[in-house]
């Protein structure tokens, strides 16, 4: 990583619940709405559900952690569902706000990417606030295409070819 620190890109498990809504918790609300793009005060246990039951095949999602003592401790995760058609993808992406800018995002959509070009997907897209413009300049510098979003000029759809 950029700063020094080790962290494990894995897959996520069912029994990463806790995890997840530890990671959860601790997020910005600004950071929960740039992710969910409504405010998120504390996530549901339906969400935490939604979060850690994948299928590894239609829903894949990956957690990066960091080791402290011998706990894990997660500080990103980035999933994608595909289409029922399978040849597509939505994504989405959140980093620990102590962690922006360490180069975890792009390790995380480094392996999210490999995943779904090995799943045999064609494209990866994604929904982003118009006035998030660190996702929107990150998603250029991995080749994607930004557009308007049809139904919300607020919102720019981001895509993909895998």
């Amino acid at each position: 990583m950029f700063d020094g620190r080790t962290v494990t890109i894995r897959p996520v498990r069912s029994i990463d619940e806790a995890h997840e809504r530890e990671f959860f918790n601790h997020l910005s609300g600004e950071s929960r709405y740039l992710r969910f793009h409504k405010w998120v005060r504390v996530p549901s246990e339906r969400l935490i559900h939604f979060l850690t039951d994948i299928d590894y095949d239609q829903h894949m999602a990956f957690v990066c952690v960091e080791r402290k003592g011998g706990a894990e401790e997660v500080v990103g995760e980035a999933r994608y569902v595909a289409d029922p058609d399978g040849r597509n993808c939505d994504f989405g992406i959140v980093i620990a706000d102590t962690w922006h800018k360490t180069g975890i995002a792009g390790l995380l959509m480094e392996a999210l990417i490999d995943s779904a070009r090995a799943r045999g997907l064609k494209t990866m897209e994604g929904l982003v606030l118009g006035s998030n413009r660190a996702m929107l300049r990150f998603a250029r510098a991995l080749g994607f295409e930004v557009k308007t979003a049809p139904d919300d000029p607020t919102t720019r759809r981001i895509v993909k070819k895998l």
